[in-house]
């Protein structure tokens, strides 16, 4: 490859890692980039390149959040469990169910989910401490298969939909339902290669050179989360939002 498109998904990748770490969405950066950078790809290889960057970085963050957030382990496990599982199942289905169905449901859900977070002010600003019961345990595991499923076979707006649950059925605020979305998205992650690898659709060279830069977009968005808080992350998210609205409007009425 040329040394500016090295650069170029270098940098994006990095960015990538930024947002990733505090809101996810990392993919509306780092997929565009590879199509536009390596446009003979088949679309299997750029989601599997893709995911290949995004796990170290997502693990990375991962990691940084776990350090600083205290979260039950049994909730940490449910939710780990039942993404991974989800995920796998959906990567394996993508044939079946065509994305064109998916699109006009997800664009009213992000509305949705845009619309009552900007209304309620206070909305994941505060992390109520409450003892873990199997009811909340049930969310977990539940919302976890839902949008694992949801992230093997589409994907778009999976780290706003983890947040967004994580928040509204468990009571945390932004800061931990970001610590818990990045167990979800690594996982996630790790399911889809476990699909991707075997089947061939996997840039080796490309996904690692992108990964370390992922890994330093984390750290420093991680950083920012701990440094600004949670009413920090909810502008970013509402930003993240909005920017999938626009992006899946376009693809579906002006292309």
């Amino acid at each position: 490859m040329d040394i500016e498109i090295i650069i170029s998904l270098i940098g994006f990748a990095f960015m990538a890692g930024v947002i990733d770490a505090a809101v996810g969405g990392g993919g509306l950066i780092q997929i565009p980039a590879i199509m536009s950078s390596l446009p003979y790809l088949q679309p299997a290889t750029v989601f599997g390149t893709n995911k290949l960057a995004s796990i170290f970085g997502t693990a990375s963050a991962a990691l940084s959040y776990l350090r600083q957030v205290k979260l039950p382990w049994a909730l940490l496990g449910v939710v780990a469990l039942c993404s991974y599982i989800s995920s796998f199942a959906g990567a394996a289905s993508v044939t079946l169910i065509p994305v064109d169905i998916l699109k006009p449901f997800v664009l009213v859900m992000l509305i949705v989910i845009a619309v009552y977070t900007f209304m309620k002010k206070q909305f994941g600003r505060v992390h109520v401490e409450q003892k873990l019961t199997r009811k909340m345990l049930m969310f977990a595991a539940i919302g976890s298969l839902m949008i694992g499923f949801y992230d093997g076979i589409f994907g778009p707006g999976t780290g706003s939909f983890f947040i967004f649950f994580f928040i509204r059925y468990l009571s945390v605020d932004f800061l931990h339902a970001s610590a818990l979305s990045k167990i979800a998205n690594f996982t996630t992650n790790l399911a889809a290669l476990s699909f991707f690898i075997p089947t061939g659709h996997v840039l080796f060279m490309v996904g690692a050179m992108m990964a370390v830069a992922n890994i330093a977009g984390s750290i420093v968005g991680v950083k920012l989360a701990f440094k600004y808080g949670s009413g920090f992350i909810r502008i970013l998210f509402l930003i993240l939002v909005s920017l999938l609205i626009c992006r899946l409007a376009y693809q579906m009425f002006l292309i």
